[in-house]
């Protein structure tokens, strides 16, 4: 504390960590959505299809891609009119995606269903902006512990996205789950009301020297340390959403019920976030690449203990060490990302990391089904393993050629 009160006035800390503090509950209340979405998003698509169900899943993918094409149009939005105003729009295409996926039930269409949950991805790419938000002010020995906060709102999510489904999927009975789609409307209501509440550099009104100029894009993604941070964030999110969107799957194939599959879920997603109030922490103690490689460690672990069994505690299990693995190495790329770009250069960096890291596990997402129809559970463990070995050689070239460059 002595080192980050010598760097950085307190008058400037403070805010930050407040910001950090309201868009973890923002967090809160956006991230929610994907749970909804993961949740009732292919049992509703099941319900409008009728006898052919093979596209049932299909809205929940439109929900994925939607957060990798909002990615950079968010990142410029933001760029351009400040923070604030941009998480505010976000939340408004929040609320137009609930009424869109509601209505779409209510009317049986299923293909108005697909766009309302692709509008929901579309304001999920904002959400996904809060970490960087966060990290953007305050000294930098306080951006990693920023990141983590927001991240933290993500144990609440997993609380009240599933609370949500359970309260309101039969308020319109006989029509089931359109009450949970248009709940969708109110938790973005919510959370344009708390980031109304933000301060300082992310309420103003960006000056004209920090939104134009900086280096090419192209110059900055070829710095060592970019390539590093970008393939461990795509490598540790792809990993985790290839193995999670199959896991529900196999379990109830295994003859494990789908009950046991969405507890295995719940867990997944507590552990993918509780562990963001001390992730923050262990990066400023130990480092970024150690936190990574710690997180690229687990991911292996999940993959061992998913191929030495299918019981349900190899499957909750494998799950638990998923989210820890995915927490670890994603906020740790984040963090180092953080370190490649000027304030001028953020909002094009941001947006190209989401855009690539998104549009990834999008790819991952849509293959994970494909890939256990055609070879099942255990080759799915296999294909994670090269993609942690990547990760893991990354990480590994760019510490060397570091130590090299300072040597």
């Amino acid at each position: 504390m002595t080192q980050l009160s010598a760097a950085v006035p307190v008058n400037q800390e403070v805010p930050a960590r407040r910001n950090a503090i309201l868009l973890a509950l923002a967090a809160a209340f956006g991230g929610s959505v994907a749970p909804i979405t993961v949740s009732l998003g292919g049992l509703t698509g099941a319900y409008l299809l009728g006898p052919d169900k093979s596209l049932a899943t299909l809205p929940v993918s439109g929900f994925t891609v939607g957060v990798a094409a909002g990615a950079i149009p968010a990142a410029m939005l933001m760029r351009r009119v400040g923070r604030r105003s941009g998480f505010v729009v976000g939340a408004a295409f929040g609320i137009l995606a609930g009424l869109i996926a509601g209505s779409s039930v209510v009317f049986g269409s299923f293909a108005g269903f697909v766009v309302g949950l692709a509008v929901a991805g579309f304001a999920g790419a904002f959400v996904q902006q809060y970490r960087f938000a966060a990290a953007d002010t305050g000294s930098p020995a306080f951006r990693a512990k920023a990141i983590s906060w927001v991240l933290t709102g993500g144990v609440a999510a997993a609380v009240i996205g599933p609370q949500t489904v359970i309260f309101t999927r039969g308020l319109l009975d006989p029509i089931p789950f359109a009450g949970s789609f248009f709940a969708i409307s109110v938790l973005a209501a919510i959370g344009m009301a708390v980031v109304s509440l933000l301060g300082g550099e992310a309420r103003a009104m960006p000056k004209r020297q920090v939104t134009s100029g900086g280096r090419p894009l192209a110059a900055i993604a070829r710095q060592p340390r970019f390539i590093v941070a970008l393939i461990c964030g795509i490598g540790a999110y792809s990993a985790m959403s290839l193995l999670m969107t199959a896991a529900p799957l196999a379990m109830v194939g295994c003859g494990l019920g789908e009950d046991n599959a969405a507890l295995g879920i719940q867990w997944h997603v507590l552990a993918m976030f509780a562990p963001s109030f001390i992730t923050g922490s262990l990066i400023a103690r130990f480092g970024k690449e150690i936190v990574i490689a710690a997180g690229l460690t687990l991911l292996t672990a999940c993959g061992v203990v998913a191929l030495a069994g299918i019981d349900l505690m190899n499957f909750w299990l494998a799950l638990i060490l998923l989210g820890v693995g995915w927490n670890f190495g994603f906020i740790g790329a984040t963090a180092m990302l953080t370190e490649t770009y000027r304030v001028e250069e953020r909002g094009k960096v941001q947006g190209l990391n989401d855009f690539l890291v998104f549009g990834s596990v999008a790819i991952a997402s849509l293959s994970s089904g494909h890939l256990f129809a055609t070879v099942g559970w255990a080759q799915i463990n296999w294909v994670a393993f090269p993609i942690i070995a990547v990760c893991a050689l990354a990480l590994v070239v760019g510490a060397l050629g570091a130590r090299r460059r300072t040597a």
